[in-house]
């Protein structure tokens, strides 16, 4: 499968940094540079670095370029938490229910989101991962069978999806957006609440240094969550 060009030139750019030969603060290629070597538009480069400023990899400052990020914000040191430890580390009881885990076709937005063509095969899960019993998230999670061929193969009630695609395509950025919605009536039964609850919900969009490996539709109930502490930085 072909990788786009911005992907290329961000997993380049990525590859440089996590190798030592570009170190913090350094300079990185300018828009230009970049299309000249990877022979594609300005358009196409200037996407791949936007991006990976947006993620903290990069720091662009208006009239010097662009620079490689200090470690602490950049996206590839970033750690998303095992939401089963989350709950195992509080000393409660995790379980999970898995209600889907099939192949599907991916829809515009599902393919968008794992840069792929509409239409495109790409595995898909719906878990209710549980605290003490009590729902607290559904996770509906579409992957890149690329990157986790055997991801259909596994027992999720062992190990949850994060946790087994952080083994076989190790985590390199992250992208989320956080919103606060009133759940649909199929998600209000999944979360047990009533349909005036307001609720959490985190998009989150996964890369290797291959390219996306998935993109989760994370909904908590805003009664029995509140967003902090999810997320750290390494020294």
């Amino acid at each position: 499968m072909a990788i786009p060009k911005f992907a290329e030139i961000k997993q380049y750019i990525i590859t440089c940094i996590e190798s030592g030969e570009w170190e913090e603060n350094a300079r990185v290629p300018s828009e230009n540079q970049l299309a000249e070597l990877f022979v594609c538009s300005r358009m196409t480069a200037r996407r791949a670095l936007t991006e990976l400023t947006d993620n903290g990899v990069l720091e662009r400052s208006q009239g010097l370029g662009t620079f490689v990020a200090g470690r602490k914000s950049q996206s590839s040191m970033l750690a998303i938490r095992n939401i089963a430890d989350e709950i195992k580390d509080r000393g409660h009881g995790y379980s999970v229910q898995q209600l889907a885990l099939h192949r599907v076709n991916a829809s515009a937005p599902i393919a968008i989101a794992l840069a792929l063509e509409v239409d495109s095969s790409v595995f898909h899960s719906i878990l209710v991962h549980c605290e003490q019993g009590v729902p607290l998230q559904v996770e509906e999670r579409y992957v890149n069978p690329a990157f986790a061929p055997d991801y259909l193969a596994q027992d999720f009630s062992e190990q949850t999806p994060h946790e087994y695609l952080s083994q076989v395509a190790p985590l390199t950025e992250a992208h989320h957006t956080i919103e606060a919605i009133i759940a649909s009536s199929e998600l209000q039964q999944r979360l047990a609440i009533p349909a005036t609850e307001p609720c959490l919900q985190i998009l989150r969009r996964t890369w290797s240094r291959q390219g996306v490996v998935s993109f989760a539709k994370l909904v908590h109930p805003g009664s029995r969550f509140k967003l902090g502490g999810h997320l750290t930085f390494n020294k």
